[in-house]
């Protein structure tokens, strides 16, 4: 499969200013993609024009990796209703550190380079920026711009020289990398679409060459109609800091089934025929979630490791699937404390209706002595016999237990 193919068959098209495609399955393109560090962190969203700079990589072309170590002492104002807050120079590269760390885990392996937007800004001064910049850009061109507008509007927050004036940034990140490494195309999400013009408009009428954009598409949760990323925590981040690999897979693992595919096509590399395999085996037994099973696994290694995603397979499966809780190690319950509620009780002396309330996995002892004579209580899987009140040896794995409410309400229980 070809490039423009391969980002057709997975969702990777929106706007360009390629006339044809097929441009990109010809020779060696040099191409930048960068993030800001308004975060330590890349969040999901990120991930997906992150996936698609890894097929521009794998069929060959070469990849600067921007770190916006100038453009984040600004901050992007598109599609932001205020003015952003400055970051501190010792935050920012504390966030560059982490999107660069990032970057090596994601594209590890493969050819690329990092650079720096700073390194090319720090020395130059404002009438030189003036001259270089400023003299080739329309104002025209920049009051334009949808987010400047809302920003001045009736009802608007305003908007500050300093944001006002991003784009101009980002234009000559582009002209810097053109006349220094040959870059000529910039990948982008859709959202950055207008910052991206401003730097061929800026390529072309200051050296007369032509240069591009490829945009990849703002993915969409089909369930809800809403930006795909979030989950009831917030943002969804790639640094386990930040959002737990156990949480990362749940959040993979329940993704509606509307969109899956898609998610599939965008967030592995996995190809045609196993993508076309795991979901003809999905639509013939959805109730056994392979698809998000598959996405979860496949997503988790990739940002994570192997050895994390393996683990928290391992402790999905067992607390939502058919798994052996017996089969579950020290090292597994040590990953449970920081995602389950966690309550203490003594083998043989703590009563099960005071560890349920305690848990909070009933409201009283009413209530838990109702959901224990209606056997919807469970330990490690198996339910509770109606003659038990306390937790005993038999009960004990690794220092610990499972105790389990109807379906999904889970608490670790630590035995002592």
């Amino acid at each position: 499969m070809t490039l423009s193919e391969e980002l057709a068959w997975r969702g990777f098209v929106n706007q360009t200013t390629y006339k044809d495609p097929k441009t990109l399955d010809g020779d060696a393109i040099s191409f930048y993609w960068g993030v800001d560090p308004s975060a330590a962190s890349m969040q999901v969203g990120n991930l997906a024009a992150a996936m698609m700079v890894r097929h521009f990589i794998d069929h060959g072309h070469k990849a600067f990796l921007l770190l916006g170590g100038a453009t984040g002492m600004i901050g992007d104002p598109d599609g932001k209703a205020e003015e952003r807050d400055l970051k501190s120079l010792d935050e920012i590269a504390k966030n560059k550190a982490g999107i660069a760390a990032q970057y090596k885990s994601i594209f590890g392996g493969k050819d690329f380079t990092i650079v720096d937007n700073y390194d090319w800004f720090k020395d130059m001064n404002y009438l030189t920026f003036l001259r270089e910049v400023g003299k080739h850009v329309p104002l025209r061109q920049m009051v334009g711009r949808d987010f400047v507008q809302s920003r001045m509007g009736e009802d608007g927050a305003g908007i500050s020289y300093a944001e006002f004036s991003y784009s101009l940034i980002q234009a000559y990140d582009f002209l810097y990398q053109h006349e220094t490494y040959g870059v000529d195309l910039q990948l982008c999400g859709a959202d950055q679409w207008g910052n991206c013009i401003a730097g061929v408009d800026l390529i072309r009428r200051k050296t007369g060459h032509e240069a591009h954009i490829w945009s990849s598409p703002l993915i969409i949760n089909k369930a809800t109609g809403k930006k795909f990323g979030k989950s009831e925590d917030g943002a969804v981040w790639l640094d386990p800091e930040l959002t737990s690999v156990y949480k990362f897979y749940q959040f993979w693992l329940n993704v509606d089934d509307e969109g899956v595919e898609d998610y599939i096509k965008i967030y592995t590399l996995l190809d045609k025929d196993t993508v076309d395999g795991v979901m003809h085996d999905f639509r013939a037994r959805p109730g056994e979630r392979l698809a998000q099973k598959t996405l979860a696994y496949e997503v988790t290694a990739l940002v994570h490791g192997k050895e994390r995603a393996d683990a928290v397979k391992k402790v999905s499966e067992t607390l939502f699937g058919a798994g052996d809780y017996k089969n579950l190690s020290a090292a597994d319950f040590g990953l449970l404390e920081n995602e389950l509620p966690m309550v203490e009780a003594k083998l043989n002396e703590t009563g099960l209706i005071e560890v349920l309330v305690s848990a909070g996995l009933a409201s009283s002892n009413g209530e838990a002595r109702r959901f224990l004579g209606d056997s919807a209580v469970y330990i490690n899987g198996e339910q509770f016999s109606s003659d038990k009140t306390t937790f005993g040896p038999e009960d004990v794995i690794n220092g610990y237990a499972v105790l389990r409410r109807g379906k999904n309400s889970q608490v670790i229980v630590k035995l002592s």
